[in-house]
């Protein structure tokens, strides 16, 4: 029991996360990792295997022009890695090894999916296994066949399966070149429909998703589940029509599309800022009204346990509560009727005041060692970095070295979450032996 209790979740999956990203930075400074046979620099592969193992999508090189098949599978297995979480992978491994699951790694995994109990982990795990085959062999096979009208059988389904990976994962790469992201398809229902659901899935949450599954049986949903659900649909949607507002007469976004396109191109440009990094409408062509919508939309994210960054919609969901309840002149804070406890509200205040911090640190920062650009810049990447989104307004691949080691970092605490990082370098929290005499402050 004693080990047991010496076990630091956050610091396990924090240097867990740096191993696999050191790993991944290796074997892409490695000459057979990129087209020229030269390997990338140290920093340029950190950053790539940084931003690959966060799901994130910011990328100092295209990835299709610059990596060679070896260097591109590299990339993707981060992803995978990434997005479900190594210690998933760990214990997946244990299973087909037929080695029991200890206390200690059920603890683990416990802190990975932020869930509030061990009770169950090993079968979600197997679910999250299946769930994420399905889905993506499913999204592979549609876009697949999409992508073989314009390509070679064999690189279509390459095209397909890749970008199916890193969509569900939230991760943003793609193999178009010249940085394009999809924007070649943004009138594509197929292409944006698949690639929409694709982000949708895994911006939910494995939690969410495994009590959809077992709805059938159960008849109930979490108040979690209801929250993210809502919450999803409230922000796309409402996204979806402010982004077609504001575009709708830019002739270097929307302008020249259809009635159709044009909403396919603000439904994706809704979605894909819940931390996907893909786009179909070019970000340094958007209006200010739109960056900032989507600032706002990177900062959220998805849902928590999820592929995602951001400070989560469910802290979110909170917070916006606390504040209604404030008020309303209520005491409690209900979502659903549910009353939500005060360690949660304390939580997600913490969670994105830390979260805002970062972002507001790095935006400060940014400005200070990449001069001469727009504040607007510098705040998006800051933000995309955090929420680990992946879109760029084309600063990115023009950063310094130091700027560079910034939205590293960014990116690790954003995948990771800031109270994950705070924890493994800090004491555990411990309960008070004694209470102070309460104060009043005035607020307001």
């Amino acid at each position: 029991m004693k080990k047991i209790k010496e076990v630091n979740p956050p610091k396990v999956l924090v240097l867990g996360f740096a191993t696999v990203i050191l790993i991944g930075a290796f074997l892409l400074t490695l000459p057979i990792a990129t087209e020229d046979g030269k390997g990338l620099s140290f920093l340029n592969a950190l950053f790539t295997a940084t931003s690959a193992t966060c799901v994130t999508g910011l990328v100092v090189v295209d990835t299709g022009d610059t990596f060679s098949m070896f260097g591109e599978l590299v990339i993707l297995t981060l992803i995978q890695i990434g997005g479900l979480g190594f210690m998933t992978f760990a214990t997946f491994l244990f299973l087909l090894l037929g080695k029991k699951i200890s206390l200690k790694k059920r603890l683990l995994l416990k802190e990975a999916f932020n869930n509030v109990s061990i009770t169950g982990l090993v079968r979600l795990v197997k679910r999250i296994l299946i769930f994420t085959a399905v889905i993506e062999l499913v999204g592979g096979i549609i876009l697949s066949i999409r992508f073989s009208y314009d390509m070679p059988i064999g690189k279509a389904i390459y095209f397909g399966f890749f970008h199916a990976i890193s969509n569900f994962n939230n991760a943003g790469f793609d193999l178009m070149g010249e940085f394009r992201s999809l924007t070649p398809y943004v009138d594509d229902p197929i292409i944006v429909l698949t690639v929409c659901t694709l982000i949708t899935l895994g911006g939910l949450g494995f939690i969410v998703m495994n009590e959809l599954y077992e709805y059938r049986d159960t008849r109930r949903l979490s108040v979690h589940t209801k929250v993210v659900l809502l919450a999803t649909v409230i922000l796309t949607v409402g996204a979806t029509l402010l982004i077609f507002i504001f575009e709708y007469g830019n002739a270097k976004t929307l302008g020249p599309l259809s009635e159709t396109g044009k909403v396919l191109g603000s439904l994706f440009q809704a979605v894909t800022p819940r931390t996907a990094g893909a786009n179909t409408l070019p970000i340094g062509d958007l209006t200010h009204s739109t960056l900032f919508l989507i600032i706002f939309l990177m900062f959220i994210g998805a849902g928590s346990g999820s592929t995602a960054g951001g400070i989560k919609i469910t802290t979110f969901a909170v917070l916006v509560a606390t504040v209604w309840s404030q008020i309303k002149g209520k005491e409690d804070v209900v979502l659903f009727r549910r009353r939500i406890v005060t360690e949660t509200i304390l939580k997600a205040l913490t969670v994105a005041l830390c979260g805002l911090s970062i972002v507001v640190f790095m935006t400060m920062a940014l400005s200070i060692t990449e001069p001469g650009h727009d504040f607007m810049m510098y705040l998006f990447e800051a933000t995309s970095a955090f929420g680990t989104v992946g879109l760029s307004m084309g600063l990115t691949p023009e950063l310094s070295p130091i700027g560079r080691i910034l939205i590293i970092f960014t990116m690790f605490a954003g995948r990771l979450g800031p109270l994950t990082v705070a924890f493994a370098i800090t004491k555990r929290r411990k309960s008070d032996t004694f209470r102070h005499i309460k104060g009043n402050i005035m607020i307001g």
